[in-house]
């Protein structure tokens, strides 16, 4: 009931997609779990791109208290010690599973979200800075969007001021532009030239932490 209230189209449009596919046991699992098992999962099976996942997730609604064991969970696991070739490894083969599968290359044009330098690119990129130094500075954590993550990642010393300020100021500008793709029911593209400045700071800070 609530998925159908959520989604359903109305005159001023969609309130949110939910994807329920994308649950700990798959399409067959269950949509509700005990606070308990997401704890267990969390230190025992999920996967990297769940921890990346993670990185995003906050409480909306809800009892308090649930709210206050589910943010502790969130912060504990993110700030779990890491491997970081084998996290960079994660992350990087995940992005270009994606890229393979959502992907449709057309000269000239850019996918707001798909394309080298775009969107999933700078995410997966914050989300790497986090789960590789949270070990170290958990406060890194604190915050679940990107423009507060990449200015804590820069309070931390893990990035320079420039670079938070270059990657936030291509994050506002992609995100502003999907959003209006979106609203007017338009494919996320844009003219490739358009956004050339911002897919090459996202694309070099990639090559610089990601290689």
């Amino acid at each position: 009931r609530l998925i159908h209230w959520v989604t359903t189209q109305t005159g001023a449009g969609r309130a949110y997609e939910i994807d329920t596919r994308l649950r700990p046991s798959g399409r067959s699992g269950l949509l509700v779990t005990s606070i308990q098992a997401f704890e267990n999962y969390q230190q025992t099976q999920a996967w990297t791109w769940e921890h990346q996942a993670l990185c995003r997730a906050r409480v909306v609604a809800g009892d308090p208290t649930l709210a206050e064991a589910f943010t502790t969970i969130r912060r504990e696991t993110l700030a779990r010690p890491r491997d970081v070739d084998a996290l960079r490894d994660a992350v990087v083969d995940m992005r270009e599973r994606l890229r393979k599968e959502w992907l449709r290359p057309e000269p000239g044009v850019f996918d707001l979200k798909q394309s080298p330098g775009g969107m999933m690119d700078l995410e997966f990129l914050v989300q790497y800075l986090l789960l590789r130094h949270a070990p170290d500075r958990p406060a890194v954590v604190d915050w679940s969007d990107n423009v507060r993550q990449l200015d804590a990642l820069a309070r931390q010393g893990f990035i320079s001021a420039g670079a938070a300020e270059s990657l936030t100021a291509a994050y506002l500008d992609i995100r502003s532009r999907m959003h209006r793709k979106v609203l007017a029911d338009h494919r996320p593209e844009e003219p490739a030239a358009a956004m050339a400045e911002h897919a090459d700071c996202v694309q070099s800070h990639w090559a610089q932490w990601m290689g």
